[in-house]
């Protein structure tokens, strides 16, 4: 049923660089991968902290956003088996600390689906969520989710533990 016939008005465009939604088939040996949220870190440790729009201006956070999801596409790759069995990111959630009155975070989001777009250039962009919060773990000025699908062999899937 279009959504017109269902009485919905038109999907909404798009205020950044991300897709308003996605459908993917779940064929066998493709699986859903989630990432724990992300900071933008280094070797272990933040590279910023601090509230975007009063300790961190907008170019610092799209980079730390950058980061950030660099970390969380490692962490998705690592658990498929590499980067090249992601077939498409379904869903990325950008959580943006921020002073009172900041409102650009949608462009902050913006550097995680850079980086999204350069690493797997081949996986279509996410649905993407930025939301603003008061804080983040150690003081990050931001934070990723990612959901992916994967190809992953069967031989080469998670087992599930008999303990659970």
């Amino acid at each position: 049923m279009s959504s017109e016939k269902a009485g919905l008005p038109d999907a909404p465009r798009p205020q950044g660089d991300y897709v308003p939604a996605v459908i993917a088939p779940c064929d066998p040996g493709l699986h859903l991968v989630t990432s724990a949220g992300m900071t933008p870190r280094r070797d272990g440790t933040l590279t910023v902290t601090g509230l975007v729009g009063r300790d961190v201006d907008l170019t610092a956070a799209r980079d730390a956003a950058g980061l950030a999801a660099r970390n969380a596409v490692s962490a998705v790759a690592a658990a498929a088996g590499g980067p090249e069995r992601i077939r498409t990111w379904l869903r990325m959630t950008v959580y943006v600390a921020c002073d009172d009155g900041v409102t650009e975070l949608s462009a902050v989001a913006d550097g995680a689906s850079a980086a999204l777009a350069e690493l797997t250039p081949d996986a279509a962009l996410p649905a993407r969520s930025a939301i603003g919060v008061r804080a983040l773990p150690g003081g990050a000025p931001v934070e990723v989710e990612l959901t992916a699908l994967a190809l992953v062999p069967q031989t080469a899937a998670p087992q599930e533990s008999e303990d659970r």
